[in-house]
C-alpha cells in the first residue's frame, strides 16, 4: 500500500480527524503503521479515545479503498497528500489541514495568492453589484478568488473571477462525485477547465449536510491570505470563515452594510471589531506589497474600443438606454446564453450597469 493510498484510507475513517492523525504518525511514525496498529496499541497514545483506536483498528470493515480509488480515478480526480509537492503551501500553515485534498483541475504557484470571498446565499442587490465588481478586479489584478460554490455571493464571486479571464478556486462541502448544488454544476465544469480547481477534503460520493459545510470553510480561508467578507447576518456560516480567518492569522476585510439590513448585521460588526473596511479593490490591494515581493496592481479600466466583436455588438446596442434583457437579444440577434455572458463581461468590466427587472 503506498502512502497516497493508506492516507485516503486513514481520510474515510470515522473520528478520525487531521489533529489526531497528526498525534498518530508522530507516534508510530508512518500511516500504514496507524492502519496496521492494535487497538490496544492506538489506545496508549495520548488523546486518542477508545472509540477512535476501535475505528482505526477495524478499518478495513468499514472503509472500501478500491472502491474509492476507482471512482477518483473515473472522474479525474487528483488525490493531494501533504508530502505532495502540490498540497497548497498556504494550507498547510494551517493548525488542521486536510488529511487528503481530492482535486479537478489545477493548481498553479499563482493560487498561493489568493483571496476568499463569502457572503449569503440571499444577496441584496447592493451585495451582488460589491460582489460582482470586487471579484473582477481582484481577479484582473492577478490574484486567485476562493470561495465555496453555494448560491449567491459565492457563485458570483466564481463568476465573476471567470469572467474576468483570471483563477478561482471552489472548495465543496461535499464529495467531488456529488458535486453541490447540482445546479452548479456547470459552474465547477467550468472552473476545472483550466481556469482553477475544484477540491474536497471528503471521500468522493460524500453527501452535503450540516456538518460538512463549516469543515470546508476552514479551508476556503486556509487556502487564501485573507477573506473578504460581502454581506453577512448575524447567523451567517460566513462568520465562521470570519473566525476562522482570525484563528489561522490571516486578514480580515468587510463591505459595509446598510445599519438596517438583518443581512449585514454580522458583516458590520465584524467592522465593529476590527475587520478591515473595504470600499475598493484598491483598499485590499495596497495590503498586498506586505505580503508578496511583488504587490498586484489593478490594471487600468477597459474602454470599449478593447472589446470583442460579440462584446461590441451588445455594447452599441445597449446604447445610452436601458433595455430589457429580452429586447437586447432581439436588437443583438445573439441566443440568450451569448447575451447572459456577454451582459455579465460587460458588467464586471464597468461598462454596463445591472438594474432590478432584467433591465440594463
Amino acid at each position: 500500500m503506498t502512502d497516497t493510498e493508506a492516507f485516503v484510507a486513514l481520510n474515510m475513517i470515522p473520528r478520525l480527524g487531521p489533529v489526531r492523525l497528526r498525534t498518530l504518525l508522530s507516534a508510530l511514525g508512518s500511516p500504514q503503521a496507524v492502519l496496521s496498529a492494535s487497538a490496544d496499541t492506538l489506545r496508549d497514545i495520548d488523546g486518542i479515545p477508545k472509540d477512535a483506536a476501535r475505528s482505526i483498528a477495524s478499518w478495513q470493515s468499514s472503509v472500501h479503498l478500491e472502491e474509492e480509488l476507482r471512482l477518483a480515478e473515473k472522474s479525474h480526480a487528483s488525490i493531494l497528500t501533504q508530502n505532495d509537492p502540490r498540497y497548497p503551501s498556504r494550507l498547510k500553515e494551517i493548525y488542521d489541514p486536510p488529511i487528503v485534498l481530492y482535486l479537478l483541475g489545477e493548481l498553479l504557484p499563482r493560487d498561493d495568492h489568493a483571496i476568499a470571498v463569502v457572503g449569503t446565499r440571499k444577496p441584496t442587490t447592493y451585495a451582488q453589484d460589491c460582489t460582482k465588481k470586487l471579484s473582477y478586479q481582484l481577479a484582473y489584478s492577478g490574484l486567485t478568488i476562493t470561495s465555496g460554490l453555494a448560491h449567491g455571493v459565492d457563485t458570483l464571486a466564481h463568476q465573476s473571477a471567470l469572467a474576468a479571464k483570471g483563477r478561482t478556486l471552489a472548495v465543496i462541502g461535499s464529495g467531488l462525485a456529488n458535486i453541490y448544488p447540482a445546479r452548479n454544476l456547470p459552474l465547477a465544469e467550468k472552473i476545472a477547465d483550466g481556469n482553477g480547481a475544484v477540491l474536497s477534503e471528503f471521500p468522493m460520493a460524500t453527501p452535503p449536510d450540516r456538518q460538512t459545510f463549516p469543515i470546508r470553510n476552514r479551508v476556503v480561508t486556509g487556502l487564501s491570505f485573507g477573506t473578504l467578507v460581502i454581506e453577512a447576518g448575524t447567523r451567517s456560516g460566513s462568520l465562521i470563515s470570519a473566525a476562522q480567518t482570525a484563528e489561522q492569522g490571516r486578514s480580515l476585510y468587510a463591505i459595509p452594510g446598510r445599519i438596517d439590513n438583518p443581512n449585514a448585521f454580522g458583516s458590520n460588526r465584524l467592522l465593529q471589531n476590527g475587520a478591515k473596511l473595504v470600499t475598493s479593490s484598491e483598499d485590499i490591494l495596497e495590503d498586498l506589497g506586505l505580503l508578496f515581493p511583488v504587490k498586484p496592481e489593478l490594471p487600468p479600466p477597459p474602454s470599449p474600443a478593447d472589446l470583442s466583436e460579440t462584446e461590441s455588438l451588445v455594447f452599441l446596442a445597449l446604447g445610452s438606454d436601458e433595455l430589457l434583457f429580452d429586447q437586447i437579444i432581439v436588437k443583438t440577434g445573439l441566443p440568450s446564453h451569448k447575451v447572459s455572458s456577454t451582459l455579465l463581461a460587460l458588467e464586471m468590466r464597468g461598462l454596463v450597469k445591472n438594474l432590478p427587472g432584467s433591465r440594463f
